[in-house]
């Protein structure tokens, strides 16, 4: 007789603390949402919000979408939105971050070129998006031909 009541006890223990503990436990939905939300890596957040600037003007000195972007003021738009300040010039930019060497390139990186006097973010599979030049838009280039041979070297950005 001992073994049912005791079973009974664990039973009415088991449904009272039901509630309590239904609260520490997130819908599977909400579990789902929230490792999505945190375990996107920052490069691929800043490609994805990036990729909504292709076809904004190119303007020397340009810093919004309303105004145009030069490369320069392009990254800086981008990484800004995401909580890291980053000077309006791609030769400051070029001193930030850490040295990536062209084989381990990941999508956020930033890309430099002629003498880092051209900047842009790598999106993965050989290309990148950047403001060009004057008469262009923001686009998405591979990085071969003319971008290949002036390629000077990449750095990878992390939040303060």
């Amino acid at each position: 007789m001992r073994t049912p009541r005791l079973l009974v006890l664990l039973l009415v223990l088991a449904l009272a603390l039901a509630p309590a503990a239904a609260a520490f436990v997130k819908p599977p939905q909400a579990r789902a949402e929230a490792k999505t939300v945190r375990h996107v890596p920052l490069g691929k957040r800043v490609v994805r919000y990036a990729r909504n600037l292709v076809g904004v003007p190119y303007r020397y000195g340009g810093g919004s979408p309303r105004s145009g972007f030069d490369c320069s003021g392009l990254v800086r738009y981008v990484y800004g939105h995401f909580g890291i300040s980053l000077a309006h010039s791609s030769f400051a930019q070029f001193g930030r971050g850490r040295l990536v060497v062209r084989r381990a390139l990941k999508p956020g990186d930033l890309v430099f070129f002629a003498g880092a006097g051209h900047v842009g973010i790598y999106v993965g599979h050989g290309r990148f998006i950047h403001a060009p030049h004057t008469g262009a838009v923001v686009s998405v280039d591979r990085l071969t031909g003319w971008y290949s041979s002036s390629f000077d070297g990449a750095r990878r950005l992390h939040p303060a």
